[in-house]
């Protein structure tokens, strides 16, 4: 009985239905918006937006995470200390452009489609999981280092074993807030010719019908509870891990 207490399978549950159920749901729309012609959005699949849209967020969240954490590792080693203050300026000033500038930027580069989305996505992303790197590392104990250095391990086992362990949680953290971004963000990937559940939003803006919006806006929002409900379940598991 507690899986029906747990508010994630309820959020599960409703975006599966809401996508199953949108395509059925014109009398519904027509009903609420009977100054519209076509209150439902119909041009493609709602499963297929989702998947596009999935597909969109993590390919931007891996590329942010690569980097992100890599550049938080460098910038606490010796050798990439001076480095420290020019990593964080050129990830916040990343995070400072729209991100409709970064695609109006990106198209005339990588063409349109998918590609300066991802690009928008991973600019607007590699901060906070560049920030809780560098957070969770610089909060490890210089006496669990120094214990490690004790029991003979060398510099990639302790990073390893020791400081990423300790530091997971503050990283997932990071990780957590970027994601939510980019599940945001990603809807104005359809401005590009990429597909995304910000396909009826964009198209409902420029058209001025309601309907569309909140469909599309519904399913975004159910997409990123979800997504925010999951990336707790391991940042927690990670903290008793670490305990």
């Amino acid at each position: 009985m507690r899986v029906w207490r747990d508010p994630l399978y309820w959020l599960l549950a409703a975006f599966l239905l809401l996508l199953w159920g949108l395509p059925h749901s014109g009398a519904l729309f027509a009903h609420w918006f009977p100054q519209l012609e076509r209150p439902l959005y119909q041009q493609e699949s709602f499963w297929r937006l989702a998947l596009a849209h999935l597909s969109l967020v993590i390919s931007g969240s891996a590329l942010a995470i690569i980097f992100g954490v890599g550049c938080g590792v460098f910038a606490t080693r010796r050798a990439g200390r001076a480095f420290r203050p020019l990593l964080e300026t050129l990830a916040a000033a990343g995070q400072t452009f729209p991100p409709v500038a970064v695609l109006a930027i990106a198209v005339p580069v990588m063409g349109f489609g998918a590609t300066p989305a991802i690009m928008a996505l991973f600019l607007y992303g590699l901060l906070p999981i560049l920030q809780g790197t560098l957070a969770g590392l610089d909060s490890v104990p210089d006496s669990n280092r120094e214990i490690a250095v004790g029991l003979g391990m060398g510099p990639w086992r302790r990073l390893w074993q020791i400081e990423l362990a300790l530091a997971a949680p503050v990283i997932m953290a990071g990780m957590r807030t970027s994601v939510m971004i980019s599940i945001g963000t990603a809807t104005i990937a359809s401005t590009v010719g990429a597909e995304s559940l910000g396909s009826p939003v964009i198209i409902g803006l420029s058209g001025f019908n309601t309907a569309y919006v909140i469909q599309g806006a519904l399913l975004v929002a159910l997409l990123a509870l979800i997504c925010d409900r999951v990336l707790e379940r391991v940042q927690r598991q990670l903290s008793g891990w670490e305990g």
